[in-house]
């Protein structure tokens, strides 16, 4: 047997905003987990860390293989998730002695945990814990998050999946503000508090010639007086103005538009943005006098499972199934993620970056991929994003609506 060979448990946990394919990744893990040897139990954590902390383990053996399946046609978190931002363990280390407590209560020897920028911050944290500490456990992060905004991979599972509802929903919304004879302006909010991968993806509805006219993303300080003359310019040459914001645009002093930017913040401390569509639109219908309407996306754009693409789908169960083979192998502190080519082909290879280039860093979208304007993005943008939005959902359908995965949810002793 090899010395890298380590036989113990496994726990996957969820964390951090839902998407239309987090379940295939957590899927991906399960099932590598639950067909590998030495590998003994397979436990989902509820609700993230938190369930961990508390002892409420999922056992993922007791699940009918079959129904698991369904998790790759599934939206949001379906091993529950959480925003809970551990401490650093020199300032208060109550938490990884408790983890460690589980760990060794179940032999888990393996630990993954699938989310964004500070799940891989938790990662990161808890591996090198648990090497101080002499805890002989493997981890690993899975990718997730339709924001896009991670360090090193190319994209982020989750993101295409949003990207194709959000350019398909600009469509549809196109097609309706041009029904009537009467001029229009719409305004469409899109999700992105600094990064403005998502709203840039509704500029992939102009491939068919019903995207928006004005595209504003939160890497260009947004100008009030300029974004009035964009409008107005489009509306006298249209009598129409489809435009994606994004919920993060900012002036040039670094405050929020969004007129509800004091609402709250997450439980990692930024701040929960909104009201932005609504907001622009008060100031549009008052300086042009025409009709105007703001739409939210809001969470719509999160778990679309009905319009997932394919890609996505692939490459996130394929990242989790990835995870645990590396980790079995030897390999701990890693984050899956993806290495791409598009000359000749889109070709995606899956690469191990480290857990501390990621964690807690913000990968934005390149200013040379927004217009000169800043009211919209480049070619580069479109050849970027058009490959990952390829291939359609095998979603399984019941009366006619989706047949999502129902977990027995046994818990361990």
């Amino acid at each position: 047997m090899s010395a890298n060979i380590l036989e113990g448990a496994l726990i996957i946990g969820q964390s951090g905003g839902p998407s239309s394919v987090i379940n295939c990744s957590a899927y991906g893990v399960i099932k590598a987990g639950l067909d590998n040897p030495h590998i003994t139990k397979v436990y989902g954590a509820h609700h993230g860390i938190k369930g961990v902390l508390n002892d409420e383990l999922m056992i993922m053996d007791e699940e009918d293989p079959e129904e698991l399946k369904n998790m790759l046609h599934t939206p949001s978190s379906a091993l529950g998730s959480c925003r809970y931002k551990i401490a650093d363990p020199d300032d208060d280390d109550t938490d990884y002695k408790r983890i460690l407590e589980i760990f060794k209560k179940y032999n888990v020897r393996y630990f993954f945990y699938n989310g964004g920028n500070d799940s891989m911050d938790t990662c990161n944290k808890i591996s090198k814990y648990m090497n101080r500490v002499g805890y002989e456990c493997r981890v690993m992060g899975v990718p997730k998050t339709i924001d896009n905004d991670l360090a090193g991979t190319d994209h982020c599972p989750g993101f295409a999946s949003a990207a194709k509802y959000i350019a398909t929903s600009f469509m549809e919304v196109s097609r309706d503000c041009h029904v009537y004879d009467t001029g229009m302006v719409t305004i469409v909010e899109c999700m992105g508090r600094h990064a403005g991968w998502l709203t840039a993806a509704a500029a992939l509805a102009n491939l068919s010639g019903d995207g928006p006219d004005l595209v504003y993303l939160p890497e260009r300080d947004f100008d009030m007086a300029q974004f009035l003359a964009d409008v107005k310019r489009i509306y006298a040459e249209k009598k129409n103005c489809l435009v994606a914001v994004s919920e993060g645009v900012h002036y040039a002093d670094g405050t929020f538009v969004s007129e509800a930017k004091t609402s709250g913040t997450d439980g990692f401390g930024h701040a929960q943005l909104g009201g932005l569509a609504a907001r622009l639109a008060e100031v549009v219908k008052a300086e042009t006098g025409a009709k105007v309407r703001g739409i939210e996306l809001s969470l719509l754009q999160r778990c679309a499972a009905h319009c997932a693409s394919g890609t996505d789908i692939e490459e996130s169960y394929t990242s989790g199934k990835i995870a645990v083979e590396a980790a079995v192998s030897g390999v701990t502190d890693k984050m899956v993620g993806f290495t791409c080519t598009r000359d000749g082909g889109y070709h995606c290879e899956y690469t191990l970056f480290d857990l501390s280039l990621v964690a807690n860093t913000e990968k934005k979208v390149p200013l040379e991929w927004i217009n000169e304007a800043g009211n919209g993005v480049t070619q580069g943008f479109i050849d970027y994003a058009l490959p990952l939005i390829q291939g359609e959902t095998g979603m399984v359908k019941e009366n006619g609506l989706p047949r999502f995965v129902k977990l027995k949810k046994v818990f361990a002793k």
